[in-house]
């Protein structure tokens, strides 16, 4: 794939914002969100998605989602989120799912991924219930590294639950980034992204990715301006090859997290990897 000159970001964290995955496989989740992120989020089409990231000059990393397992809710299929990349290839690339408590039915999925051109896998260890180090899982990483499947993992807390009793029955605790530096050191090959910096325990997924160079960072879930500080600077300083731009659309919008960023003094080099050049090596796109 060439990617154009004009390419302004790549978006990291992009969920459908269709009926079919908002009002049926979040439903009874999205207004907690809502509440959360402070903003409505309307439906779309996945070709008004198109025509908004392409006004933008933006590429949108489309993610799929499978708990089917834990929440009992229909998945959104990895052969939608493919088809969508095919009908707007300068604009998709995809990530598929599996859901790992699915066992080895989760790791033959994930032959499928590949075939289906998808550059990875999205993994929600809170919502699927699973913890990333517990080895019953190795397989899974094995098989995503040996098809050069990057793995996706939430990490920190979750809008989804939030300020709801129990947080709606989801545990943050097994998205804690300490949980991904085992299967980080058991398999160097694996390209592995920590979404959102998983706040409240930032510092020690910055602590990991110095450690390990296979762990990469999306700074999405978050208006910029309120990134922790700690974050800020090793985004700006010694983890600068390692951070990604990401957004969590549709809970928040690309184009204020992008003119939010302009506000940080991020120097324009940095900025350019953060934006563009961290990923497009990490996608292997050029």
């Amino acid at each position: 794939m060439k990617i154009s000159v004009a390419l302004r970001a790549i978006d990291f964290h992009v969920h459908l914002p269709t009926p079919e995955w908002l009002d049926v496989s979040m439903k009874g989740y999205v207004e907690a969100a809502e509440s959360y992120f402070r903003s409505k989020v309307a439906r779309k089409s996945l070709d008004e998605l198109a025509a908004e990231y392409e006004s933008l000059d933006v590429m949108a990393v489309l993610l799929a989602w499978d708990a089917e397992t834990a929440t009992a809710r229909p998945r959104v299929p990895n052969e939608l989120v493919a088809q969508a990349c095919r009908d707007h290839p300068k604009t998709f690339i995809g990530f598929g799912s599996v859901d790992p408590l699915k066992g080895e039915r989760a790791v033959d999925e994930l032959e499928g991924i590949a075939e289906l051109g998808l550059k990875g896998v999205k993994l929600h260890p809170s919502l699927q219930a699973f913890a990333p180090n517990d080895e019953r899982h190795w397989p899974l990483y094995e098989k995503c590294q040996e098809l050069d499947l990057i793995a996706l993992f939430h990490t920190g807390t979750s809008g989804i639950g939030a300020g709801q009793p129990g947080g709606q029955g989801i545990r943050i605790d097994l998205a804690r980034p300490i949980l991904l530096d085992a299967a980080a050191a058991a398999f160097p090959e694996l390209q592995i992204i920590a979404a959102h910096f998983g706040y409240p325990w930032h510092l020690e997924l910055l602590a990991i990715a110095l450690h390990k160079t296979n762990v990469h960072i999306d700074i999405s879930g978050w208006s910029p301006r309120y990134i922790p500080s700690e974050v800020v600077r090793d985004m700006k300083g010694r983890l600068q090859d390692q951070f990604l731009f990401g957004s969590d659309y549709p809970f928040i919008e690309p184009r204020r997290c992008l003119e939010e960023l302009g506000t940080l003094g991020i120097p324009d080099a940095v900025m350019q990897k953060l934006l563009v050049g961290n990923g497009t090596r990490l996608l292997r796109i050029a």
